[in-house]
């Protein structure tokens, strides 16, 4: 076999064409072998010779695609010190663009035997473990093209590739839960019917099915446990797990922007699957554990951890951070991916041990030329201190406002109080985002999402029932917020079911109408349930699928659902790119505000009307007329003024019109009750009797199918 010295850049094993270059970074290595592993698992080594800058390197003209591979690396053995090199583990290249095979658990894979912790286990892990693979690069996007959508235009639409098409009558049974899948036409026409812009998809990085769970018969369903910062995840694979998977995702991404739909990836770069110091040794920490890894100061043999799962990313070693960025350029340039929700964001930022809303990690996301122009989405928090980092991220960056998903639900179960923080979360939350520049599309909208109650169960379960995770029911979030609408779990009590019914349009109504951007989780215009469990991350079966046969109330809820998106779309002064001003003290005679908020009576809300604890309703008007606003060209944006009117009581109100200089004729869009009729008009001064927790709109303009 002829073995040419290489390139030590760029990491990884690249495919020109004629052969492939392999590169591996460790500093701490002696040596370095390369293996090839063939079908039947005999295994060719290959010492690597050349080392530029603690990058090992060799160009092997006859590697083609297909060939699997893997890495032993000679070096120092001592956790107490921080290094746990053990050339007797088949390591996993961190750069692999594709990765076949998964771990089973053997002890093996572990450098420490079970039975005494203490000792080094030198089994050979080949047979145990998964394998990388040399892929094939090249692939014919024809004329695709990223679809650009602004962020205020923005519906994003949190799903699952398995979650979301495995139950889905009219794709194959041989492709569900598959990348394939996502890009088969139905799934497509429900999302461009549903009207979203934009699918986030959870992790779909190569992560590890954890085999504590497996033996228990449960999974790493959520995948939230990455082990591959390039591979497409091999069991969401259709057609082969040997580079196929790669071809196979960016069909997918293709296939969804040529209808108009962005992809943006969850992406975990805050941990991974090796766990704390009794993991299994995969990839990271056979090659350079303290390059890789945050250790604890003064005790290196143990991981400091700031994500619950065991471990985290050493964000101030320049090699972890080239790692994160060459995995984002990699998604952007290669996979044609539109953007990124990073998970525990806030770890990210921890160069040492606060959250450094200046750390080097944002500076280079900041920098980069092709990073900083897609979508950057933070979930701004961890486990660690001060790591509630709502609000604290900087400009380029947008969040999941836990803020919002809490007030809402408080709004909508009848917590006192809430109207004030309401009225924030309704308008963009600009106590939480002007202070740094930011917009209302700083402000990630969401109710529900993967993690916690779907949008049924929050109107159906006041505590969570994980029994079937096998924890005894401790583990998921315990204050979740929810009512149940006076029953837990099923019901045939047909008036609780209209409650609930009511309560799952009021939720998706408020957050449609709400400024910043819109985030659905799968199946909740469906009606889906997880059976009041909070937390289905171990759950790959029908408890955690999105089941589409739907009965004649979710029909319902799907075309409500359906109605409010294309409302949203259609009407810019519902999804502005500017924060509302409201009444400055300088507004000429004769105008009104661009925002204006009213009480039953339809006079302005006062100081006591914002602060009395039983206020549980409001009426918002929002002015179409205000030219303030501007499109994407700096033209002025003109369209129809809404009445909002929402009524958190468990009484039907009476709203009364505001006066003339609002509108001559309010004509009803929509209401959560069906008690009035879209079409019904109303002049300034008559009343409208809201139903007990409803939402009533109405606009300015003609009614809206």
């Amino acid at each position: 076999m002829q073995i040419w010295p290489g390139r030590p850049y760029p990491l990884g094993a690249t495919f020109d064409g004629s052969g492939t270059n392999f590169a591996l970074f460790s500093e701490v290595a002696d040596l370095v072998e390369l293996c090839l592993i063939d079908d039947d698992g005999t295994e060719t080594r290959i010492a690597i010779e050349e080392v530029d800058a603690h990058v090992w390197h060799a160009y092997l003209p006859s590697v083609a695609p297909g060939q699997r591979y893997g890495y032993r690396v000679h070096g120092p053995y001592d956790p107490e010190h921080g290094q746990r090199c053990n050339p007797s583990k088949l390591l996993l290249d961190p750069y692999a663009k594709a990765i076949d095979g998964m771990v089973d658990g053997d002890e093996s894979l572990f450098s420490y035997r079970f039975d005494a912790p203490d000792e080094k286990n030198d089994d050979d892990s080949a047979a145990h473990t998964m394998v990388s693979v040399v892929h094939n690069p090249f692939f014919d996007w024809g004329h695709d093209r990223p679809p650009g959508h602004d962020y205020h235009d923005s519906v994003i639409y949190e799903a699952h590739v398995k979650g979301l098409t495995m139950q889905h009558p009219d794709v194959p049974e041989e492709i569900r839960g598959t990348y394939a899948a996502i890009a088969h036409p139905a799934i497509i026409e429900h999302l461009t019917s549903l009207g979203i812009t934009a699918i986030e998809l959870m992790p779909v990085h190569q992560f590890v099915n954890d085999p504590g769970l497996v033996e228990k018969g449960l999974t790493n369903y959520w995948g939230y446990n990455t082990i591959g910062f390039f591979s497409p995840h091999n069991g969401y694979a259709g057609y082969g797990t040997r580079g196929q998977q790669v071809m196979e995702f960016k069909s997918m991404v293709k296939a969804l922007h040529d209808h108009d739909i962005e992809v943006i990836l969850d992406v975990v770069y805050n941990h991974t699957a090796e766990g704390n110091h009794q993991g299994p040794t995969l990839s990271f920490r056979g090659i350079d554990n303290a390059a890789y890894y945050r250790l604890v100061d003064g005790d290196e043999a143990h991981y400091f951890d700031t994500t619950g799962t065991g471990n985290s990313l050493l964000m101030r070693s320049p090699h972890v951070l080239q790692l994160i960025m060459d995995s984002l350029r990699y998604w952007v340039e290669e996979m044609h991916v539109d953007g990124f929700r990073f998970d525990l964001a806030a770890t990210l930022a921890r160069q040492f041990h606060e959250v450094d809303r200046l750390s080097a990690f944002f500076d280079i996301v900041q920098q980069d030329p092709i990073i900083s122009q897609v979508k950057l989405i933070a979930e701004p928090w961890d486990l660690g201190d001060g790591g509630y980092q709502v609000g604290g991220f900087p400009p380029l960056w947008t969040e999941w406002n836990g803020k919002y998903r809490d007030t809402v639900r408080d709004f909508w179960r009848g917590e006192p109080s809430t109207l004030p923080e309401l009225a924030s979360r309704l308008t963009g939350s600009s106590d939480l985002y002007e202070h740094s520049g930011r917009r209302p599309i700083a402000s990630i909208n969401f109710i529900t999402a993967h993690d916690g109650f779907t949008l049924n169960d929050v109107v159906s379960y006041n505590d969570k029932h994980n029994e079937a995770n096998g924890e005894g029911g401790n583990d998921g979030e315990s204050h979740n917020r929810s009512w149940n609408c006076g029953v837990e779990g099923p019901t045939d009590d047909e008036e609780v079911l209209h409650l609930r019914a009511r309560q799952r349009r009021n939720f998706l109504t408020t957050l449609l109408l709400s400024q910043g951007v819109p985030m659905i989780a799968h199946g909740d215009e469906l009606g889906r349930t997880q059976q009041g469990n909070n937390n289905v991350y171990c759950h790959d079966d029908e408890l955690s699928w999105v089941d589409w046969d739907l009965d004649e109330g979710n029909t319902e809820l799907l075309e409500f659902t359906r109605g409010l998106v294309a409302l949203r779309r259609e009407h810019p002064v519902l999804h502005r790119r500017r924060f509302f001003v409201g009444r400055d003290g300088d507004q000429a005679e004769g105008t009104v505000p661009d925002i204006e908020w009213f009480d039953i009576t339809g006079e302005r809300m006062d100081d006591v009307d914002w602060n009395s604890s039983y206020a549980r309703s409001v009426m918002v008007f929002l002015n179409g007329d205000d030219i303030s606003e501007r499109d994407g060209r700096g033209e002025p944006v003109v369209d129809d003024s809404f009445l909002l009117l929402l009524n958190a009581h468990s009484d039907a109100l009476d709203f009364v019109m505001p006066a003339g200089d609002y509108g001559e004729e309010w004509t009803v869009v929509l209401d959560t009750d069906h008690a009035v009729s879209p079409g019904d008009t109303f002049a300034p001064g008559k009343k409208l009797t809201a139903e007990g927790r409803s939402v009533v709109v109405l606009s300015r303009g003609s009614a809206i199918a």
